[in-house]
């Protein structure tokens, strides 16, 4: 059994059991021992958006290659097709926007009438925005939070009455590592990742009961096509913000191309990960995401520590 520790100290620094020590029991996290799956012990339904490059396209050729059958979507079915072709007993590719909710539902009602029930849904499909918050303009932010939160809360609420049915399923969420710690110029795109890490870790509380998984993938700088093809810029910069945000921009031309991760290895963890059962629910990829992890915990840890007489003072004092 793992205690949760929600960053609880004494003065010396060491921990104390109190109101903030909680259990998974508590916290409806405890692992069911009646959780199944619906797929063999050797090949598994995908269902994946966003697969017309970049981890979504990755993910599904590790699956594939691995025996698994594969439902791939995305806007342009054209960019996909070319890959179903190549195993289509173990393939089919369908057009899907998921910002549009009735072609969410069309897609899967095809996935289930064409391999049955679905053990895996990645949600994958997004793109990135680059600018000041300021810079940034309303459609440009809107678009920005439908595809990347919105279209995964919509495929999530799509799919969770067809994996209650069959109390099963695994759901995989695609992060960044902006949601961990945000950079200049990411401040949309960013704060959109960190609601999907928040949306990930309610489905895990409401639904691991159920027999649903719930995976959060938090890649760092992977060497795809996301910095050329995927990130959109702002129509005008200002001056003001050259040293912040801009000084970003510039730095993010500077690696594209020759970013650490490897994305079929990164694929290929995922998929291993799968196949083993037992999943994590955050899964960090790339030895920066686990530095990154680490400095954050240890900021908010200082937080916590510089901050504890202020903030126990404003509860309701007892005993006095």
């Amino acid at each position: 059994m793992r205690t949760a520790h929600l960053y609880s100290r004494d003065a010396a620094g060491s921990s104390r059991k109190g109101p903030t020590d909680l259990r998974d029991e508590d916290l409806g996290l405890a692992c069911p021992n009646n959780m199944s799956s619906t797929a063999s012990a050797s090949h598994r339904t995908w269902f994946i958006t966003g697969c017309s490059s970049g981890f979504g396209r990755a993910i599904a050729e590790a699956a594939l290659q691995a025996g698994d059958r594969v439902v791939l979507t995305a806007r342009d079915v054209s960019t996909i097709e070319p890959l179903a072709a190549v195993v289509p007993e173990q393939a089919l590719a369908l057009a899907l926007d998921v910002t549009q909710e009735d072609q969410i539902h069309a897609a899967l009602d095809a996935a289930v009438e064409r391999f049955g029930p679905l053990d895996v849904v990645v949600n994958n499909a997004g793109y990135g925005l680059i600018g000041a918050i300021e810079e940034c303009q309303p459609d440009q932010i809107r678009r920005c939070m439908e595809t990347n939160f919105f279209g995964t809360l919509n495929v999530i609420r799509a799919v969770l009455p067809r994996l209650r049915a069959q109390r099963a399923g695994h759901i995989i969420n695609l992060s960044a590592a902006a949601a961990i710690s945000n950079y200049a110029g990411f401040g949309v795109y960013g704060a959109a990742k960190a609601a999907v890490e928040a949306l990930s870790e309610s489905l895990r509380a409401e639904t691991l009961a159920l027999g649903i998984r719930v995976t959060l993938v938090e890649p760092g700088p992977f060497r795809t096509d996301f910095i050329g093809r995927s990130l959109e810029p702002v129509p005008q910069r200002l001056t003001d913000y050259d040293r912040s945000s801009g000084k970003f921009a510039q730095f993010l031309k500077v690696i594209d191309g020759k970013q650490p991760g490897d994305p079929a290895r990164a694929a290929q963890a995922i998929v291993t990960m799968v196949h083993a059962g037992n999943p994590p629910f955050r899964m960090p990829l790339g030895r920066y995401v686990v530095k990154k992890l680490r400095d954050r915990a240890a900021e908010l840890n200082k937080v916590a520590d510089e901050q504890e007489s202020i903030a126990t003072a404003t509860d309701f004092q007892t005993g006095g």
